[in-house]
């Protein structure tokens, strides 16, 4: 891994490494704040850094942290149900959170709207077929 370049070629290379540096950092922080989730951080984070830097990119899919989650992405699709409802407890913890603190009704219907269709996305997205029972290879495409 080490004899990979940092960056690719051209602008573009420092614009996505940009990106996906921020994503790491985003997804780092969300590790520890319950309003950030992290798994879709890392997933962006893997898609800007295979356009912009092939070390950081092998460094992250081969992380013990995130490597299975953007593998899972990858090959399936798929997020894990413990993924999926830690994303569901953090937002009903956000969503009450911003409740209890008053915040205005216009704020709160726009929360609640894109947590809403975020709590879709993620719960209509299969589960990793090794967490089913099936076979790593078993896939939906």
């Amino acid at each position: 891994m080490s004899r990979l370049p940092i960056l690719g070629r051209g602008p573009a290379a420092l614009f996505w490494t940009g990106v996906g540096v921020c994503s790491v950092a985003l997804g780092a922080i969300g590790a520890f704040l319950p309003v950030l989730p992290t798994a879709p951080f890392a997933i962006l984070a893997a898609f800007a850094f295979r356009k912009g830097s092939p070390r950081f990119h092998a460094a992250l899919t081969t992380s013990r942290m995130f490597g299975p989650l953007i593998a899972d992405w990858r090959r399936e699709g798929a997020i894990p149900t413990w993924a999926k409802m830690l994303a569901m407890a953090m937002m009903a913890a956000t969503l009450t959170g911003s409740l209890l603190a008053g915040i205005a009704t216009w704020a709160l219907v726009v929360q609640a709207v894109c947590m809403g269709a975020a709590a879709l996305f993620v719960l209509t997205r299969p589960a990793p077929a090794a967490e089913l029972g099936r076979p790593r290879w078993w896939s939906r495409r």
